[in-house]
């Protein structure tokens, strides 16, 4: 915890100011804190542009409006809490601090930055996120969540990192990782190579996740043994899947049938995440999507939960974010526009 105490030169600031003087615990290196190049202190800087801030050893000079040097106090304690616990700061994760900071929200960013799920290699999987927490958590304490949103929310990656950590926690014997092989009007048939070279384009993203959370040569192994399996949708039906962590992936190119069927297949002492985003919906013809139907299906039954996440949540370049808000308010403005809708052709009017 920082300590911090007013100036006693506030009576010669103007009216309004404040200066506050903020004492970093000696146990957390300055050069943690602040970041390389005090990559971490211009970020502060211009998360709060109304504040002066000034360092000196381990002393934090802020001043400026006294709201203002309030939340920028608040900040530099959380930032303090995440340096203590062994994490490397960077912008990102000042920019995300203060948006969780001026969020309505009893969380607190030293809760959700320091939130590890899984560490392979060195790179740690943790939510970077309110909404990215709140969704790890409610696969933690149900055996269905759906969690639907759009691109770069980290939907199916912190699922596959939960599979991972339940998988070696020997919660679950296997993972089972699948796909609808439906994408922007095109049908396998008219893809070139044998079967698998056809499906293998949808599930590239999956094996892609895998690669991040395993060691690249143990993967083989899991898969020749049946540990981890990757398969399209179709090859679900009439399958009973026990003591496994399944992931559905995509799932807003799932019709309500093939829904029903995949849900259905859940055995003892396994759990579902399914994962889609209802804005992109690629169904020929103007199908259903199975993930919008569920939605008013399972809405009142225990031990599943839906999470929603925005573009709070993305997790990408932060153009992403702005591109989602962008085509949402055009297609509020446009309804008969976009939401999946999709033209004669069999391809959703806007596609990935």
């Amino acid at each position: 915890m920082t300590e911090s105490t007013p100036s006693g030169a506030d009576d010669q600031l103007p009216a309004g100011r404040v200066r506050h003087q903020i004492t970093v615990p000696e146990h957390v290196p300055m050069v943690a804190l602040l970041g390389q190049r005090d990559e971490v202190l211009d970020a502060i800087e211009a998360g709060f542009p109304q504040v002066d801030v000034h360092v000196r050893g381990n002393l934090v000079m802020m001043t400026g409006n006294a709201g203002d040097v309030a939340l920028a106090e608040r900040l530099l304690d959380e930032l303090t809490q995440i340096a203590s616990a062994g994490q490397p700061l960077t912008a990102d994760a000042v920019e995300r601090a203060i948006a969780i900071l001026t969020d309505a929200t009893t969380d607190r960013p030293a809760q959700v930055l320091t939130m590890n799920i899984l560490s392979n290699r060195g790179k740690t999987i943790r939510p970077k996120t309110v909404g990215q927490k709140d969704y790890v958590e409610a696969i933690d304490a149900n055996t269905v969540v759906f969690g639907i949103g759009p691109a770069g929310t980290g939907k199916t990656y912190l699922a596959m990192a939960k599979a991972v950590q339940a998988l070696q926690a020997k919660q679950v014997n296997r993972i089972v990782l699948t796909r609808p092989a439906v994408e922007a009007g095109e049908r396998l048939g008219f893809l070139p190579g044998s079967l698998n070279d056809k499906i293998d384009p949808y599930l590239r993203p999956l094996y892609d996740a895998l690669h991040d959370m395993l060691d690249p040569e143990s993967i083989p192994r899991l898969m020749a043994a049946g540990t981890i399996e990757v398969a399209p949708l179709a090859y679900m039906r009439g399958r009973t899947l026990n003591d496994a962590f399944i992931i559905l992936d995509e799932a807003q190119n799932t019709s309500a049938e093939q829904m029903k069927m995949f849900l259905t297949r859940l055995g003892f002492g396994s759990r579902i995440v399914v994962t889609g985003d209802v804005t992109q919906v690629d169904l020929p013809g103007g199908a259903t999507s199975g993930l919008k139907v569920v939605q008013e299906i399972l809405t009142d039954i225990d031990d599943v939960a839906f999470c929603e996440l925005t573009s709070a949540d993305v997790v990408r370049h932060r153009l992403v974010a702005d591109i989602i808000d962008a085509y949402s308010h055009y297609e509020t403005r446009h309804p008969q526009v976009g939401r999946g809708q999709s033209t004669s052709r069999g391809r959703s009017e806007w596609t990935r």
